[in-house]
């Protein structure tokens, strides 16, 4: 479950950014719905790292 989870985030990342700099190359305004897309997947990477984060923090005071 974890390498698809990781295979889709992976794929979103490379899609999104990809979008992003021929849109920025061409000096075109990114579209909505990518700019959604792009936020999600700050909000994604900013939530995981939090949430790793705890359970190192959390494993490290319960030894």
């Amino acid at each position: 479950m974890v390498e698809f989870a990781a295979l889709t985030y992976g794929l979103l990342a490379s899609i999104i950014l990809s979008a992003a700099q021929r849109n920025r190359r061409v000096a075109r305004p990114h579209p909505p719905l990518l700019l959604y897309a792009g936020y999600l997947l700050c909000g994604l990477s900013a939530g995981l790292a939090l949430a790793l984060t705890y359970m190192v923090v959390t494993f490290l005071i319960g030894i």
